[in-house]
């Protein structure tokens, strides 16, 4: 028989957590994260923080993007119906020397406000714009400054993934600029990270590409963690990258929202479960499928696939 090691005569294992693994994540507080979209599996990084300490990095504006075309039109619209110049139309007068450029000024306090005859209608008293300047800031657990937010590996609003551990490994180690750069802890990830870290734990590990192929299998096939696990994703990567039309599909009261919480009462199991399922059968397998195809098929645009 073999004699026994010190270690395993003392019960403990002769192997050691090095200086990354597991703890590591845990002492960063940054995990790493799989997601399995119709283009491939992502590889990338994720973190929760309070939204006041983090800075997003600015998004490239699409301005063929038929989301931002009509908050344009309403925005003009509205600014029509007072009367009020907007700034697009400011500028085009200026241009055609109409208007004075010095009367260009903040509409938050001074603002210069002119009919469509390009009149000026009233010269506002900066004294009463006092109660549109913001408050300072201040902590505490009810302020929605202090609300941890998903911040994931992105940059510009794009999120930047990687099909292999390597890949991901060697691009932190790089230097190249992102989001998660700006955590105070992220100088410990760059210098400690070692491909063999890059194994996400079951609850980070998502697939988004089977989620349209079976919601339109019926109800009686609908793999209800498998559904529960893409809205907490989606919702994590919409806000992060600030995808308008993800946030607003699975906004509470949205019809994926409705399908989000009956899922979540089926999977609880009781009576509760009970009444879930039954919510469930009145929800529509097609409805549901082309609003999940949609919100994929933004999340997917927004991927940077960096090898």
């Amino acid at each position: 028989m073999a004699s026994q090691s010190p270690e395993e005569a003392a019960g403990t294992s002769s192997v050691k957590e090095g200086p990354s693994g597991r703890g590591l994540w845990d002492e960063v507080r940054v995990s790493p994260v799989e997601i399995a979209m119709p283009g491939g599996v992502a590889l990338t990084l994720r973190a929760h923080r309070p939204a006041v300490d983090l800075t997003p990095t600015e998004v490239e504006i699409d301005e063929d993007d038929p989301f931002l075309a009509r908050e344009r039109a309403a925005a003009a619209r509205a600014a029509e119906e007072e009367g009020v110049i907007v700034d697009d139309e400011f500028s085009a007068l200026v241009a055609e020397g109409e208007a004075d450029p010095k009367d260009a000024k903040s509409r938050k306090s001074g603002e210069v406000l002119r009919n469509e005859d390009g009149e000026i209608v009233e010269e506002p008293d900066p004294e009463d714009f006092k109660d549109d300047e913001p408050e300072a800031t201040t902590t505490g657990a009810n302020q929605p400054d202090d609300e941890e937010v998903p911040v994931f590996l992105s940059h510009r609003g794009k999120l930047l993934a990687f099909k292999t551990p390597e890949s991901l490994v060697a691009f932190i180690q790089s230097g190249a600029p992102h989001d998660l750069a700006q955590l105070d802890t992220w100088d410990t990830v760059a210098k400690r990270v070692q491909s063999s870290d890059i194994d996400p734990l079951p609850e980070d590990r998502y697939e988004l590409d089977l989620v349209v192929e079976n919601l339109r299998g019926g109800h009686d096939t609908w793999d209800l963690p498998l559904l529960i696990a893409a809205g907490e994703v989606a919702r994590d990567l919409g806000h992060a990258l600030h995808l308008k039309p993800v946030i607003l599909a699975l906004a509470p009261g949205s019809p994926l929202d409705d399908l989000d919480e009956s899922l979540r009462s089926a999977e609880s199991g009781g009576m509760g479960g009970f009444f879930g399922r039954r919510k469930l059968r009145k929800i529509g397998a097609q409805q549901a499928s082309l609003g999940w195809r949609s919100v994929i098929g933004k999340i997917s645009a927004a991927v940077d696939w960096r090898d």
